[in-house]
């Protein structure tokens, strides 16, 4: 694995094969491990251009981080690539306590021993976009600023209230910054005005994106600016996609590869931690095309009692798969449905809730042979893979009217678990039939 144009490290599961599927739409071959992987391992991806750590630091302190981050960005360094991102979710949304962007930012300028640190949050891919320092979050095909979105400046652990990135930003760490802005990305000057922000001292330089141009010379500015040993920067998938110009132009990729659909799925089985309206919508259009549907109490999923619930939910996933249907397992169904206070009442609750669903989804998996499957909820995702046995991932076949949430197959030293396909789906990504596409086997 030689000439790494790219390493990240993505904030939580989703984030890390959102990633995963830009680079190999625009032509770079890519692995996601799920852990530092050996050199056994390494050696069955010597192809690729681009490597991942999945991590979980969106859910996690910053105590937590000064450990595992900083560990996880040393072996990056090592791999040598040309960059190394440090994955945020393009909603942005963190806190001091809560995936604090701006400690990941301190210790990865620490480990890259890198005064200014590039920032990149805006995906017109994803719909998301950065104006003058603010961000903008599609919902439903109407766009909000972030403090004013239906769904992220109400969420249950890292609530959107401040859309201007560096005014939140400066709430999580004490680093000063600077806003590379549309009118200035747009100009002759941009080069010099870049150069002037990180001579002048500041440790972070966001890059507004509002559309696929400005992205383009975001991308330009960094590559530009990359130095040996690996430059490290922050941001959502917004940094590969940025990339992708640059490196096609300077003929470091090859062409765009072709995905053939692998086709319908008998019977797929789909978890769920997420109590996101988009999910609840997933989940209620699956149920009226042909998904039985399990509710599972999450409570006492977290509770001392979590074995006989797991127990119980196998039995009836059993059932259902047996007749001949697929499955979702949800602990809610739309935000009304929420029972995080109940929940969070217990330390680590929402992690153990995560690999309960990743218990018992390996439990289906294996007993019904099932060859395709689904994790739905981005913290979810993280600790549920976590239970399958899963070493790395790689795409099997992007969505592209779901983006950042690919259908992906499984390597595994688990002879039940190797080759199987699996797909990851953050809260608010994918379109209302996504389980039913999954199922099917196209892109929707």
């Amino acid at each position: 694995m030689q000439n790494l144009l790219l390493s990240y490290y993505g904030d939580d599961l989703t984030g890390s094969t959102d990633v995963m599927e830009a680079l190999e739409l625009g032509g770079v071959p890519t692995v996601l491990f799920m852990r530092q992987p050996d050199e056994a391992l390494l050696s069955q991806f010597t192809h690729c251009q681009a490597i991942g750590l999945a991590g979980t630091s969106r859910s996690e302190t910053p105590q937590w981080m000064d450990t595992h981050l900083r560990d996880a960005f040393a072996w990056l360094k090592s791999r040598n690539a040309e960059i190394c991102h440090y994955k945020v979710c393009s909603t942005f949304d963190s806190s001091p306590a809560i995936g604090n962007i701006g400690r990941a930012i301190e210790i990865g300028r620490s480990v890259f021993r890198q005064c200014s640190v590039p920032l990149v949050v805006g995906a017109p891919q994803l719909k998301r976009f950065t104006a003058f320092g603010h961000l903008f979050a599609a919902y439903r095909e109407k766009y909000f600023r972030i403090d004013r979105h239906p769904v992220m400046s109400r969420h249950p652990t890292t609530p959107m209230d401040e859309s201007d990135l560096l005014i939140h930003l400066s709430r999580q760490t004490n680093l000063t910054s600077g806003l590379i802005d549309l009118a200035t990305l747009q100009s002759a000057s941009r080069s010099e005005a870049f150069d002037r922000l990180v001579e002048n001292g500041n440790e972070i330089v966001l890059f507004d994106v509002d559309s696929r141009e400005t992205q383009r010379l975001a991308g330009k500015e960094i590559w530009r600016a990359r130095k040996p040993g690996g430059y490290f920067v922050v941001g959502s998938s917004g940094i590969e996609y940025a990339l992708l110009g640059e490196w096609a132009s300077n003929r470091a990729i090859r062409a765009e590869p072709g995905f053939l659909p692998p086709g319908v799925a008998d019977r797929i089985a789909v978890v769920s931690g997420s109590c996101s309206p988009t999910t609840e919508r997933q989940i209620r259009h699956a149920l009226a095309d042909g998904f039985d549907g399990i509710e599972l109490d999450p409570v006492e999923l977290v509770s001392e009692a979590s074995c006989a619930a797991i127990a119980r939910a196998v039995s009836a996933g059993r059932a259902s798969l047996q007749a001949g249907r697929s499955v979702v397992l949800y602990t809610a169904l739309g935000p009304a449905a929420d029972r995080g206070a109940e929940i969070d009442r217990q330390e680590g609750a929402r992690h153990k809730l995560g690999r309960g669903l990743g218990e018992l989804l390996r439990e289906l998996t294996i007993e019904q042979q099932l060859r395709r499957v689904v994790i739905a909820g981005g913290d979810t995702s993280s600790h549920a893979l976590g239970q399958m046995g899963v070493d790395a991932l790689t795409v099997r076949m992007p969505l592209p009217a779901s983006p950042g949430s690919p259908l992906c197959v499984a390597h595994s030293r688990d002879k039940a678990i190797n080759g199987l396909e699996i797909a990851l789906k953050g809260g608010q990504v994918g379109t209302d039939r996504y389980f039913c596409a999954i199922r099917d086997g196209v892109g929707g």
